[in-house]
């Protein structure tokens, strides 16, 4: 059985350029994902896929905290970087915009 796979949109791509680019500015933005994954958390009906998007972010935190190797696993073309861009929601209150 083959897996379809999804290419990400520009619009998806844009996103995470600018969210990978306010961390870098202001790393204390890590603070708001770690806030959002809580949130997240605590939902009671997530889908699985959302679940362990939630689960490898954990795990990117567990193994660094520092913004530039946390920026480097989510733009990172392997399984767990697709898995933290395919949930923008995780990264909701990262960018400012007006």
């Amino acid at each position: 059985m083959s897996r379809r796979v999804k290419a990400e949109s520009k619009q998806q791509v844009a996103y995470i350029n600018e969210v990978i680019s306010a961390l870098k500015d202001d790393p204390r933005k890590l603070d708001i994902i770690r806030k959002n994954l809580d949130f997240y958390r605590e939902q009671s009906f997530l889908k699985r896929g959302f679940l362990l998007a939630i689960e490898r972010f954990d795990w990117v935190f567990e193994a660094s905290n520092g913004v530039d190797e946390v920026c480097a696993q989510i733009i990172a073309d392997d399984y767990i970087g697709k898995r933290l861009r395919r949930y923008p929601l995780l990264y909701k209150g990262v960018i400012n915009r007006t």
